[in-house]
């Protein structure tokens, strides 16, 4: 199962990788690293709940937008998480 990928051991590389792009994402956010990741578990957790989902290569990333009204930019969560396969109704929890 594709959740079951999400806990297996990372590599030191990979891990400082994650962390920077987290430090770099919740800088941006203007919250904290540890908020970010909740989040990403969070998202992770629902969506996985209806589909199969590629955990190893999902992005999580907050970006800057420009605003429709006139508050200029402001922050806009963008997920891009590949979908191996939909979970069929007997499937679902």
């Amino acid at each position: 199962m594709a959740l079951m990928d999400f806990f297996r051991k990372k590599s030191s590389g990979d891990v400082a990788k994650d962390r920077l792009k987290l430090l770099l994402i919740s800088d941006r956010a203007n919250c904290s690293p540890e908020v970010m990741e909740l989040i990403k578990n969070d998202i992770i957790k629902v969506i996985s709940k209806y589909m199969e989902i590629d955990c190893e290569n999902l992005d999580i990333q907050i970006t800057q937008t420009e605003s429709d009204g006139q508050n200029g930019h402001v922050p806009a969560l963008c997920a891009n998480i590949p979908i191996k396969d939909l979970k069929h109704k007997d499937q679902l929890r």
